[in-house]
């Protein structure tokens, strides 16, 4: 039985019973990501004047603390070379990052997080996960953890079968 939702426009909203159990359930997974990402862009330009992009762009330099390739960031946040650049334009700016010359390949540019933008991004941070515990705090944790499970399971499912068409 499916759970009620509180949402009534969203891109499950589209979906009907006659439709395949399996878009239908596609169609979940994307309103689920659309809402709690909608929920996070707001939280971030609320509390802290920023946005999402540049959350993620400053996540991945703090997994990096030695630095990674403008051209790296790019291919990890999925945007063009001209919006890494963009926003990494901002954030020196705003001395949270920096860039230098990656040692091995002098026309290779490297970008950083400064002591300053590692100390906003751990602020972020941690409101962050709040926000996300917070959005899933009504349901059971061992009904989580089962569907972090199942999810897993997707994920491999997918992954194997698009690699199997990449390759056709």
């Amino acid at each position: 039985m499916d759970a009620p939702t509180a949402f009534t426009s969203d891109q499950e909203s589209r979906a009907h019973d006659a439709q395949h159990h399996s878009l239908r359930l596609w169609l979940r997974l994307l309103s689920c990501t659309t809402h709690i990402e909608d929920h996070v862009r707001q939280r971030l330009r609320h509390k802290f004047g920023t946005s999402l992009p540049r959350f993620d762009l400053l996540a991945q330099l703090e997994r990096h603390p030695k630095g990674i390739t403008m051209g790296e960031l790019s291919r990890r946040l999925m945007v063009s070379g001209g919006n890494v650049t963009a926003l990494v334009d901002q954030l020196q700016a705003e001395a949270a990052v920096q860039r230098h010359h990656a040692p091995d390949d002098r026309r290779s540019i490297r970008v950083t997080l400064t002591p300053a933008g590692r100390r906003q991004f751990a602020r972020m941070a941690r409101e962050h996960e709040e926000w996300v515990m917070e959005l899933f705090d009504q349901v059971e944790p061992e009904r989580l953890r089962q569907l972090f499970e199942l999810l897993g399971e997707l994920k491999h499912s997918v992954r194997q079968r698009a690699g199997v068409l990449d390759q056709e």
